[in-house]
């Protein structure tokens, strides 16, 4: 049948677009579909295209594509020259998508479905930041099937919005002593022969606000992961546009005490990977799985919580050092230049880490100026400057 099929254009003198039809041999009716195209030329290629897939059977009406076919087309050729982070992030939309409605073609995610199954993760606990990325994934992924004329129209999928006064973070910043409470838990985790190899890791993770994966891929050498470079005038690191959520290459600053603790390493160890952790029969861990487990047992075992909602208790993790590492030099350095230190994509995700500081600085900036001039204030109060000393 589709060996018969001939794909023209058209377009009535008081319609916008070039329409492109074709007569189905098989019952003799004509199937058309707008181009969305005003130029006929571009309607023709257009045409030619269509024309192309119907006789290589790879065309189907939005109602009959499956969803399984669906997600296999986009992974291919989508999905599959994006970052490895960003194809996972899609696959769990993904099968989130198949837990909550188990459609069985494209066109049964419907505005209404969407609208439900978000409603049921909320039912589930899951939190709103969750929905938020499960949703937006899905929309961009169900947008690029209208650009590629698998879909007609995208439904439309609300976005979720935080509820007033909800938290921003997942977790929270931790203290120093809350971190060495779980600097002292390692051996009994790890043993003590492989303690140390764990306590320089995690203290790397304090000083540096690397990310946990990028953390594995700091290297002291080579041209593969995150690069330490001692070379110019200040220790930096360079950051490659694979190892980046950005997708953009980049030198970070080091800090002063990060910078001190990699000094630390003789120069002759200075090769390979910079945080290598072992286990107690002291080999090399390689499962990130594992290492991140590990850390979290050891926040657990020194009670450090960093989260309590809906009786759902979150316990210190290697993200929440990197909060830590934020809410430290919030206090420091502007907005701008915390944006660039934690390669923030947004200033808004930054200037979370000086909500509930504003407080404590004014009071920074009134207690430096406690011993003003009071000689004209006739308050019995005028003498406080001189108590509080």
């Amino acid at each position: 049948m589709l060996e018969e099929v001939k794909v023209k254009i058209t377009r009535k003198a008081d319609r916008k677009y070039w329409v492109a039809y074709y007569v189905d041999p098989l019952n003799g009716k004509q199937v058309a579909k707008s181009t969305r195209e005003e130029k006929r030329r571009d309607a023709e290629r257009w045409a030619a295209k269509w024309e192309s897939e119907l006789q290589e059977g790879r065309y189907k009406p939005a109602s009959k594509i499956l969803w399984a076919e669906f997600q296999e087309r986009f992974t291919d050729e989508h999905l599959s020259g994006l970052a490895e982070r960003t194809q996972t992030s899609y696959q769990l939309a993904f099968s989130t998508v198949d837990k909550y409605l188990s459609p069985k073609r494209l066109s049964d995610i419907t505005t209404a479905r969407v609208s439900a199954m978000q409603s049921k993760m909320r039912a589930n606990k899951l939190a709103e930041d969750t929905i938020a990325n499960y949703s937006r994934h899905l929309k961009a992924a169900l947008n690029w099937a209208v650009d590629m004329q698998i879909m007609n129209e995208a439904p439309k999928i609300k976005m979720p919005k935080r509820v007033k006064g909800a938290k921003s973070m997942k977790g929270r910043p931790i203290f120093l002593e809350e971190f060495e409470r779980i600097i002292a838990k390692i051996p009994s985790e790890v043993g003590l022969e492989a303690a140390p190899s764990w306590e320089f890791y995690l203290w790397g993770l304090w000083y540096s606000g690397l990310r946990f994966t990028e953390s594995l891929n700091l290297n002291w050498d080579g041209n593969q992961g995150i690069i330490v470079d001692f070379s110019g005038k200040y220790p930096m690191m360079v950051i490659p546009a694979d190892s980046q959520k950005s997708h953009k290459d980049e030198l970070l600053v080091i800090t002063p005490d990060f910078a001190e603790l990699l000094q630390s390493v003789p120069v002759e160890e200075r090769t390979g990977k910079v945080f290598k952790t072992f286990n107690k029969l002291m080999r090399p861990i390689k499962c990130t799985d594992r290492i991140n487990k590990i850390i979290c047992a050891c926040g657990r075992l020194a009670g450090v919580k960093v989260s309590d909602k809906n009786g759902k208790v979150k316990f210190a993790s290697a993200h929440d050092f990197r909060r830590s590492y934020g809410l430290r030099w919030a206090k420091l350095v502007e907005a701008p230049v915390l944006m660039t230190m934690m390669r923030h994509a947004s200033i808004t995700t930054t200037l979370k880490y000086y909500v509930g500081n504003d407080a404590e600085t004014m009071a920074d900036v009134i207690w430096k100026h406690k011993f003003v001039d009071t000689s004209l204030d006739t308050s019995p109060k005028q003498s406080f400057s001189q108590e509080v000393e």
